[in-house]
């Protein structure tokens, strides 16, 4: 597994994929909608990814995941909870 606090390396789509339990093209297809950063490097031209953009990648998982699980929340919380309205009978 690669050092991820190592900054300015780059590691394969193969390691990738290990590392985020993906396949190549799932890799392959981050890279192409800018969510990982790569380059095709050396003389064959193989793809090689930023290990900080793995870093940012799972950040942004990570932010996603908590924004999901306060959506559900709030479908669940009654309006007079949401806008900090108690009622005192």
């Amino acid at each position: 597994m690669p050092d991820l606090s190592a900054p300015g390396r780059h590691v394969s789509p193969a390691q990738v994929a290990e590392l985020l339990d993906l396949t190549v093209d799932d890799v392959l297809a981050l890279v192409h909608q800018g969510r990982l950063r790569g380059a095709r490097m050396g003389a064959s031209h193989q793809w090689r990814i930023e290990e900080a953009s793995i870093v940012d990648y799972l950040d942004e998982q990570r932010e996603e995941a908590r924004r999901i699980a306060l959506w559900r929340q709030s479908d669940t919380a009654s309006f007079p909870e949401m806008w900090g309205v108690v009622r005192r009978d």
